[in-house]
């Protein structure tokens, strides 16, 4: 169990429900040249040995990895662009076929609070019936003002399919940190190493966690995936707003050679996400880092999860 991102094992309502998400959806051109970042490439230290990095998530060591030249979107995945994406293909997601995802307590009307299934360890984790990108907040809830908010409650497998249909991919993970690093060597955030109480960059918990959101940066839950100003490479909310799937599966062993491209082991049951979420806070998750990793199955769905896209 991650406090960060829950997996859906952790605590389902009872169901035998099983899938495969489908990606056999003829490419179509979606993010033209404008809508990617083009990126040369080039070596960097990946990871990180901070004082506050996490060495069970395998942050470390600082390594030197090499990348190739990709392109990467500048912004998350919005409402919007996954619409299109159902619209045209009839796409049903993880959460619609499971019949739930998970969303945090904290923005739940009361009675729905009171009436759902939580994981014993992160009881701020509701499993919300009829919860799905379209209602992220669960039923009666809807993308009113949102559309160009980043989409959520997306798993790894419909990230997949998207990609598949928008002639796109996911990123690698090498990729990810590169890009969002925005050629800062081992710096903690995207801009440098210090978070500005008085200068908001990125969209985090502020106040006390979990049970009061101060909501000063201007978002209890997710921000346009445009807010706040982008890093050096154009990227908008690396850190903050909500976990990212990367490609890779899991793995926290890591070596100090040079190594190019990688792309993570051949298989494993979980994929890795990067970059944090609005529900990050330095009292108990400060992954909000550059540097920091999660993972989790993907099936898993929940409230602060989207992805962006790279070719």
């Amino acid at each position: 169990m991650s406090c960060c991102s829950p997996r859906r094992e952790d605590r389902a309502p009872d169901s035998n429900h099983s899938t495969t998400a489908t990606s056999n959806y003829s490419p179509a051109d979606k993010y033209p040249g404008r809508h990617l970042i083009p990126l040369s490439g080039g070596e960097f230290r990946m990871g990180s040995e901070a004082f506050d990095s996490y060495r069970a998530d395998g942050e470390g060591p600082a390594r030197p990895v090499r990348v190739s030249r990709f392109e990467i979107a500048a912004h998350t995945v919005t409402n919007d662009s996954y619409a299109e994406f159902v619209a045209a293909t009839g796409y049903r997601g993880d959460a619609e076929r499971f019949g739930w995802s998970y969303v945090f307590a904290g923005v739940l009307p009361a009675a729905l609070r009171r009436d759902v299934r939580r994981p014993d360890a992160t009881p701020w984790w509701c499993a919300v019936p009829g919860t799905t990108w379209r209602t992220p907040e669960g039923p009666g809830s809807d993308l009113t003002g949102r559309g160009k908010h980043p989409v959520v409650h997306v798993s790894w497998n419909d990230a997949r399919a998207f990609c598949a249909w928008s002639g796109t991919r996911l990123p690698s993970e090498a990729e990810w940190e590169f890009a969002a690093r925005g050629g800062l060597d081992q710096s903690r955030y995207p801009w440098g190493d210090e978070l500005a109480a008085d200068k908001f960059r990125c969209n985090i918990f502020r106040g006390r966690f979990p049970a009061h959101n101060t909501a000063v940066d201007g978002y209890r839950t997710t921000a346009p995936v445009n807010a706040f100003s982008p890093n050096a490479f154009g990227l908008y909310n690396a850190v903050g707003n909500v976990w990212e799937w990367c490609a890779d599966h899991w793995r926290t062993d890591h070596n100090r050679d040079l190594v190019i491209d990688p792309r993570g082991p051949a298989d494993g049951d979980t994929r890795v996400l990067r970059g944090g979420s609005y529900l990050c806070h330095d009292s108990y998750c400060n992954r909000y880092r550059v540097a920091a990793r999660i993972h989790n199955s993907p099936d898993s769905t929940s409230g602060n999860t989207g992805f962006r896209v790279a070719r």
